[in-house]
C-alpha cells in the first residue's frame, strides 16, 4: 500500500505539474501595492494599547485596513464578504466611549483587550449576517443567523469583525479555491498558492490587509497557510477553543479531539493575546499569562518522518534552515520511530469518524441527497458544483469501511503509544521541532501530487497536541519557510514562547514584494 501511494503521487505529478503550469500562463506577474500606512505594521498588542490610551483612534485603524483590503483583494482574491461600513460605525462608537472616559485604561485592558482592533474570519466560521457555506455552491446564499461562540468572545473582547475570507469547499484541501469565490493567491507570488484550507486568512495577513485572523485546523489547515505565507498559525490543545459554529462539523463524540478553531497572526507576539480571547471558558485552562524564557525550555527535533519513506524529503533550503534552528536552540535530535505511521494512523482516525458534514450529507432544502457514484460521474463530465476533494471524500470513507476492524484497532494502539512517548519525552518543559511541509509555497494545484506530505501536520491533530507554525526566514526564491513547534496538551504557552523567540531571532513576517522595488530589500526579515 505504501509503495502504491508513493507511486500514485509520482503518476499524478505527470498530469498535475503540466496542468499547473498551463493554468499559470494566464496569471499576470504583478506585485502588490506597497504598504503606505504605518498603522498596518503595528502589532495588535501595541495597537490596542495606543487605542486605549487615546494615542490613535480605532476608526483610523479600521479605515487603514479597509483601504488595504481594497488595494490587495483584486490581486489575491481572499475576501468572500465584507462588513466594512458596519465595522467603521463600531469603531466610531468605541472611540466615543473611550473619549468619554467611562472605563479606566486598566479595566479596558482586562475586560476588552482587543478594543478597537479589526479581526478577519474564515468564512467557514459563523459571523452573524455574513455568508457561511464553506465554499459550497447553494442556490440560496447560506447566511449565518448567529455568531459562532469564538466570534462572540472576540466581540466581547472588543474586536471588530471586518470580513469573512475564502476557503476550499468544506475545508477539504490544502489549497484555497472553490466554485463560489474562486482561487486565492499567495502575496509573495501570485502564481503560487497560500495553502489551505485557511488560505484566505493567510493571504490577507501576509498582505498587510489583516492583523488577527480566526481560522480552523484538522490536518494542518491553519499551519500550512501560515508557513506558505510567512506568518504564525497555532493549533491549540483540543477543546481549549470551542469548535462550534463551523462548517464542516460532526456530532461524532471525538470530533473535538482532532478539529479546532485556531488563531493566526502576522506577529508572534499577538498569538497569546488572540488565543486568550478565543479560549473557551468551559474548556481546558491554558496558562497563557505565564512568563517563560526559551532558555528554560528543553528542545528536541526530527527533520523527517523517520524510516517510513512515505513523505518527500525536505528541500535543500528548508533542510538547512530547520537544522540551523535546531542548532540555535541546542535541540537534541531524536528518532521517534512510530512517526513512520503518521499517514496510516491519521487516515484511520479521521476517515472513520462518523457523521462528518460532506456534500453527501447536508443538502439544500428541496434538493435530493447526492450519491458518491453519480457525483463522481458528474465531476468528470464537468457537471458537478463541487471540487475534486469533496467528491472523492466519499470514496475515501467507503474505502476505510473495507479495512478490517483489527487493523484500525492496531493503529489506534499506535496512537496511544505515541501519545505516551511524547508525554514522557516533553513533560511540562519540552518542545519538539518538526517540519511543517517539505517545500515552500508551490504553484497552484500542485498539492494534488503531494497529498501525503500534509501528514507532517495531521499527525499532531491525531495525537491531540498543541503546535505552532513559526516563520524562520526566506528561501532562495524569497518564499517563506516555516517549522512546527509542538508541546504536550495544556502546554500551549511553551509553543508561543518559542514562537516569540523565533520572531526575535529570525525577523518574523517580511513584506511581500511590492510595486515599490525597494520595499522587499528594506524589509526586516532575514534569509534562511
Amino acid at each position: 500500500m505504501r509503495r502504491f501511494l508513493r507511486s500514485a503521487m509520482i503518476v499524478f505529478s505527470w498530469f498535475v505539474v503540466p496542468y499547473s503550469r498551463y493554468t499559470n500562463i494566464k496569471v499576470i506577474r504583478r506585485k502588490l501595492p506597497p504598504i503606505r500606512s504605518h498603522l498596518l505594521e503595528i502589532p495588535a498588542v501595541d495597537l490596542a494599547k495606543l487605542i486605549r490610551n487615546k494615542k490613535i483612534k480605532s476608526e483610523e485603524v479600521v479605515e487603514a485596513y479597509i483601504e488595504r483590503c481594497r488595494q490587495v483583494n483584486p490581486l489575491i482574491n481572499a475576501i468572500v464578504q465584507d462588513r466594512f461600513e458596519e465595522a467603521l460605525e463600531e469603531a466610531r462608537e468605541i472611540d466615543n466611549v473611550i473619549a468619554m472616559g467611562i472605563n479606566s485604561v486598566e479595566s479596558m485592558e482586562e475586560h476588552t483587550p482587543l478594543l478597537g482592533i479589526p479581526v478577519t474570519v474564515k468564512e467557514s466560521i459563523a459571523v452573524k449576517g455574513l455568508t457561511n457555506q464553506a465554499g459550497r455552491v447553494f442556490k440560496t446564499p447560506q447566511i449565518a443567523k448567529s455568531d459562532a461562540p469564538v466570534v462572540e468572545q472576540i466581540k466581547r473582547c472588543g474586536g471588530i469583525i471586518l470580513l469573512v475570507s475564502n476557503t476550499p469547499e468544506l475545508c477539504l484541501l490544502w489549497e484555497t479555491y472553490n466554485n463560489v469565490t474562486g482561487q486565492t493567491k499567495n502575496p509573495y507570488d501570485l502564481k503560487r498558492t497560500p495553502g489551505g484550507s485557511s488560505g484566505g486568512e493567510a493571504a490577507l495577513l501576509a498582505s498587510g490587509a489583516s492583523l488577527l485572523g480566526l481560522t480552523s485546523d484538522i490536518g494542518g489547515s491553519s499551519r500550512l497557510p501560515a508557513m506558505f505565507s510567512g506568518i504564525w498559525g497555532h493549533k491549540p490543545t483540543p477543546y481549549a477553543v470551542s469548535f462550534r459554529g463551523h462548517h464542516p462539523t460532526s456530532d461524532f463524540p471525538k470530533w473535538g479531539d482532532f478539529f479546532t478553531i485556531a488563531p493566526m497572526t502576522r506577529y508572534a507576539k499577538d498569538l497569546p493575546l488572540l488565543l486568550k480571547c478565543m479560549s473557551d471558558p468551559t474548556g481546558p485552562k491554558l496558562t497563557l499569562d505565564k512568563e517563560i524564557s526559551a532558555n528554560g525550555i528543553r528542545f528536541f527535533f526530527m527533520d523527517n518522518d523517520g524510516p517510513s519513506g512515505m513523505m518527500r524529503p525536505l528541500s535543500r533550503d528548508l533542510h538547512a534552515a530547520i537544522n540551523r534552528v535546531a542548532s540555535d536552540f541546542n535541540a537534541k535530535r531524536v528518532n521517534i520511530r512510530k512517526m513512520k505511521w503518521s499517514l496510516d494512523i491519521s487516515l484511520s482516525a479521521m476517515l472513520t469518524m462518523k457523521n462528518i458534514e460532506t456534500i453527501y450529507h447536508k443538502t439544500e432544502e428541496g434538493e435530493q441527497p447526492k450519491t458518491v457514484c453519480k457525483e463522481t460521474v458528474k465531476y468528470f463530465f464537468g457537471c458537478s458544483d463541487s471540487i475534486l476533494p469533496s467528491v472523492i471524500f466519499g470514496h475515501l470513507q467507503n474505502f476505510m469501511k473495507i479495512i478490517p476492524n483489527s487493523r484500525h484497532k492496531h493503529l489506534a494502539s499506535i496512537i496511544e503509544a505515541l501519545k505516551t512517548e511524547f508525554k514522557e519525552l516533553l513533560g511540562t518543559d519540552g518542545v519538539f521541532l518538526y517540519p511543517t511541509f517539505p517545500n515552500t509555497a508551490h504553484q497552484h494545484y500542485q498539492i494534488y501530487h503531494k497529498l501525503l506530505e500534509p501528514m507532517y501536520m495531521a499527525i499532531f491533530n491525531t495525537l491531540g497536541l498543541p503546535v505552532t507554525n513559526c516563520m524562520i526566514g526566506l528561501d532562495r526564491r524569497n518564499l517563506p519557510m516555516g517549522i512546527q513547534v509542538v508541546a504536550n496538551p495544556g502546554q500551549d504557552h511553551l509553543c508561543l514562547a518559542v514562537a516569540r523567540e523565533m520572531e526575535r531571532r529570525y525577523g518574523g513576517w517580511v513584506r511581500p514584494p511590492s510595486e515599490d522595488s525597494h520595499s522587499h530589500a528594506q524589509s526586516s526579515g532575514k534569509r534562511g
